[in-house]
């Protein structure tokens, strides 16, 4: 089965349970939520929800804080589709699999991707455990593309270009929003890894060199197809740890570091998808 069959048997099987639940739902907005953050999913007015694991052929979260579900709903007025909890490479699926989620929620017709995760810091100069970072650009040099195959053409080029992913207008909202909640968002360059193990002190040095701020293990393959696919796309990294010796926290850790901090990731995610929705020209 090729890639592009597959997407479209998961696609169907969506459809269909979504008609099973009595469920017509198009949300605008798609929003994945990372390790320790998934709990924002809980807090909105939802709709319905769909585990991964009831779409035919749809990759399963394996990581224990990961939900491994779909949950459709409101923030406030805006209609989203929330990833909570997403699929990795390191749970050994192949990278064309690792996106089936990201494209599905763009065949149900969201037409921005906001990207969260938590990650390690190897810019230790300037970033601290508990600081938020907009996604400014990303290195994808050390993991496979997810681009890699037959090209899905209803989607977007072979060749597509990378100059701007993450998109200046929505990087600038949420920047407006940030600074009107008196939050200090800090930016940088996110570089994902494969994982699942941490880094040794030698690649923090090497990653930091070739300009990475933060490291993490997804994001970008998410942000690749979602681009490919003409979805507007803007991230917000939780910056977990900040380590000299090596990116070595616990995933316990992680999500510690992420429930002390929840209220002002959740009040920016929340606050900048209201503000973003205001701008209707990004939905046009």
């Amino acid at each position: 089965m090729t890639s592009q069959e597959k997407l479209q048997k998961c696609y169907q099987s969506l459809q269909a349970k979504l008609k099973i639940l009595n469920i017509d739902f198009k949300p605008e907005i798609a929003l994945i939520l990372g390790t320790g953050l998934g709990k924002l999913a809980d807090e909105i007015a939802i709709k319905a929800t769909l585990n991964y694991s009831d779409i035919d052929g749809c990759p399963i979260s394996t990581v224990d804080s990961h939900n491994g579900r779909f949950v459709f709903g409101y923030i406030q007025n805006v209609p989203v589709v929330i990833m909570q909890g997403r699929v990795h490479y390191y749970e050994g699926y192949a990278m064309q699999d690792v996106v089936i989620p990201t494209r599905l929620m763009k065949l149900m017709g969201a037409k921005v991707l906001f990207i969260t995760n938590s990650v390690g810091a190897c810019n230790v100069d300037d970033f601290d455990a508990g600081d938020l970072m907009l996604i400014t650009d990303h290195i994808s040099s050390f993991v496979p593309s997810p681009l890699i195959g037959a090209n899905f053409d209803n989607f977007g080029v072979r060749f597509p270009d990378m100059g701007e992913v993450y998109n200046l207008q929505l990087r600038q909202i949420v920047a407006n929003t940030a600074k009107e909640l008196n939050i200090n968002l800090k930016q940088g360059v996110y570089l994902q890894v494969s994982g699942p193990q941490f880094e040794t002190p030698s690649e923090v040095k090497m990653y930091r060199n070739l300009g990475a701020d933060v490291l993490g293990m997804s994001s970008v393959c998410e942000a690749m197809v979602a681009h490919h696919a003409g979805m507007k796309i803007v991230g917000v990294s939780f910056i977990s740890n900040v380590e000299k010796k090596g990116m070595d926290a616990t995933l316990e850790e992680i999500i510690e570091a992420a429930d002390k901090n929840y209220a002002k990731f959740q009040k920016l995610i929340a606050t900048s998808i209201t503000n973003i929705y205001k701008q209707k020209s990004l939905f046009e």
